[in-house]
This record gives structure tokens, sequence and C-alpha cells, in this order.
């Protein structure tokens, strides 16, 4: 069972993918975005080529927990997705992954262009990896 990790963004989609086992998230790539169809065609060669299961797409909340603007995207987007790709989309709250994903950048003293360049990808790894934190608790329960 592998699922894919998406970080929405504007301009590009940051693409994470669990290990076989579910227990880690590795960084994939990042898909500079065209239109909702070149988007979706691009995401269904991560999930074919990985076989994924799931999507995990972060979902962008203000920080009291409402849903913004860019919330309601991220929610039609994966609307879009289950109708297109025919897979589960499960929706996680993002906020501060791209926060962390800068702060362990600049820990590993990466240079302000490597940052810019890896910054969706690690964003979706935090997102995915949040994920898969839950269900390895859930499974302890």
């Amino acid at each position: 069972m592998r699922i894919l990790g998406l970080d929405l963004g504007e301009k590009t989609i940051g693409v994470s993918v669990s290990d076989p086992l579910g227990f880690t998230a590795q960084g994939v790539d990042t898909i500079h975005r065209k239109n909702i169809n070149y988007d979706i065609d691009e995401i269904r060669k991560y999930v074919e080529y990985y076989n994924c299961t799931q999507i995990v797409l972060g979902l962008p909340k203000n920080m009291n927990g409402t849903i913004g603007s860019q919330g309601e995207k991220a929610i039609k987007f994966s609307e879009k997705l289950m109708d297109v790709l025919h897979i589960e989309v499960i929706m996680w709250d993002e906020r501060l992954t791209t926060v962390a994903a800068h702060r362990s950048m600049l820990e590993g003293d990466l240079s302000r262009s490597k940052r810019k360049k890896i910054v969706d990808k690690i964003a979706a790894m935090y997102i995915l990896q949040g994920y898969l934190d839950r269900l390895s608790l859930n499974k302890k329960e």
C-alpha cells in the first residue's frame, strides 16, 4: 500500500510518496501547474507508477481552524481528483508545513535558490508523514 502526498499551491504541486509499508514519506517531485487537466494527468502518472491506493492532499486552514479561499480551492481540487482518478483523497491539515519545511532546510544550510526549488516537495513530505504517523498511532491503540 503506497500513498501519494500532495502540497497544492497556486503555481506548483509538491509530490511525496510513502514507502511500501506506509511508515515514511519521501519527496518525489514538484509539478509546475499549467491547467487542471495537465495537473491531474501529472498526478495520475505518480499514482500509476507507485501503484498508490490513496492520495493525501494538504488542506490549508486559517490559524483559527476555519477554511478560507485556498482551502476551498483544495477541496474542489480533491473532488476533481476523485472523479477523474477514482481514488480516495484524504484532506490533511497542512498548517505550518511550509514553515516547517523552510526551517528544516535552513537547518540543513541549503541556499535560498535550492530551498525555493524543493520547498513544495518537502512540504508534501510533511503532509504525508503527518498522516502516516496518525495511521501508525491509530494502529497501536
